[in-house]
């Protein structure tokens, strides 16, 4: 036997349905810091403090991104 229900609803609805957290203040800050980052440029600095945030790296791999973006950047040590 197959049972088929379907769910007429907005995405709204669907997360207050399934006891989902609004995540829209945190979305819009996100969307906000990527915007500025488009603006005003990105640097090097920038992406390391980004993959520090984003999940644990050793200090080799961080030297290996910051390398990696001074390079792309036109910097050299």
């Amino acid at each position: 036997m197959k049972v088929t229900v379907d769910f007429d609803c907005t995405p709204e609805e669907a997360r207050r349905f399934m006891g989902l957290p609004d995540l829209t203040p945190v979305h819009e800050i996100y969307v906000e810091r990527m915007k500025r980052a488009v603006t005003e440029g990105v640097t090097p600095e920038y992406f390391t403090d980004m993959m520090r945030n984003w999940g644990p790296m050793s200090d080799s791999a961080q030297a290996m991104w910051r390398t990696m973006f001074d390079q792309m950047g036109g910097r050299s040590k």
